[in-house]
C-alpha cells in the first residue's frame, strides 16, 4: 500500500535511519509547529531531502536545517509531513509535483520559502533565527540519543495516561 501523507514529530524522524517502502513515493514536505510552516518544498524522495536538510544545517547550507540547529532542543517537537503530490488535494494542479508546492507555499506562506511567496509568515517570536548560534551539540550521535530519549519519556507519559 502507498500511503499519501506521513505526519511525525522532528524526535521521531531522526530515529528513522532508511525510508520506509510506502514512503518512497512521498514528494513533498513541511516543516511546522502547531501554528506555523516554516518551510514547503519538494523533491523525488522527500524523505531524503529532510535529511539533507538537517544535515546541511551544521555547516550553513540549509536554512531550514540550520533553523533546527539553533532552536534544539526545542525543535524536537516540530512535526515533518510528508506528502504525495498524486493526493486528492493536488488534483486542481494535475497532480504536477511542481504546481503541487506551489500550492502549499500559497496555501501556508511559510517563514523560509522566498520563492513563489509574497508574504512569508513572520517567524514567532520565541524562535532563534537561522541566523543565531546553534543550541545543539555538533555530535550528530549525541542529538540522536537526545531524541531517543525525549520518545522515551513521551512514550512512557502515553502509556501512563492510558493507564490511568
Amino acid at each position: 500500500m502507498n500511503c499519501q501523507k506521513v505526519v511525525i514529530s522532528l524526535k521521531r524522524f531522526l530515529l528513522i535511519e532508511q525510508c520506509p517502502a510506502d514512503w518512497k513515493n512521498l514528494d513533498l514536505y513541511l516543516f511546522r509547529d502547531e501554528a506555523v510552516v516554516f518551510y514547503a518544498g519538494q523533491s523525488h524522495l522527500a524523505f531524503a531531502r529532510v535529511w539533507e536538510h538537517l544535515l546541511s544545517g551544521f555547516k550553513g547550507h540549509s536554512i531550514m536545517g540550520r533553523f533546527v540547529w539553533c532552536n534544539w532542543p526545542k525543535s524536537m517537537k516540530f512535526t515533518i509531513e510528508l506528502l504525495s503530490s498524486q493526493h486528492e488535494q493536488f488534483n486542481i494542479v494535475g497532480n504536477d509535483v511542481n504546481a503541487a508546492e506551489r500550492l502549499l507555499i500559497q496555501q501556508w506562506s511559510p517563514c523560509f520559502n522566498v520563492s513563489q511567496n509574497s508574504q512569508p509568515t513572520p517567524l514567532p517570536h520565541p524562535y532563534a533565527p537561522p541566523n543565531a548560534k546553534l543550541r545543539c551539540s555538533r555530535s550528530f550521535n549525541r542529538l540522536i540519543h537526545e531524541a531517543e530519549r525525549a520518545v522515551k519519556v513521551e512514550d512512557n507519559q502515553l502509556w501512563m495516561q492510558e493507564m490511568e
